[in-house]
């Protein structure tokens, strides 16, 4: 399978421990899924909860989830269990 690059996202060492986030920002794809997953929708997600986001960032997202599945999770599982850092 080729290498997926991603015109939105990136990720930096150092910048939330190098995780995948939107570019320019500190958004970590796993904080978009894990709002989206517990029942924000893109419209409410870019109005109230990133409205530094477009719709096509959070779009980026979910795409980079369907190829990353087990990843976010795991992150989303981490930054919902209690006494998360």
């Amino acid at each position: 399978m080729p290498a997926t690059t991603y015109r939105y996202l990136t990720s930096r060492p150092g910048v939330r421990g190098g995780r995948t986030i939107v570019d320019g920002t500190r958004i970590g794809v796993h904080d978009v899924v894990g709002l989206l997953q517990n029942g924000e929708s893109v419209e409410t997600l870019v109005a109230r909860c990133f409205p530094d986001l477009t719709r096509a960032q959070v779009y980026e997202c979910l795409a980079y989830y369907e190829d990353h599945r087990g990843e976010i999770d795991l992150l989303v599982a981490q930054q919902l269990a209690p006494n998360s850092p």
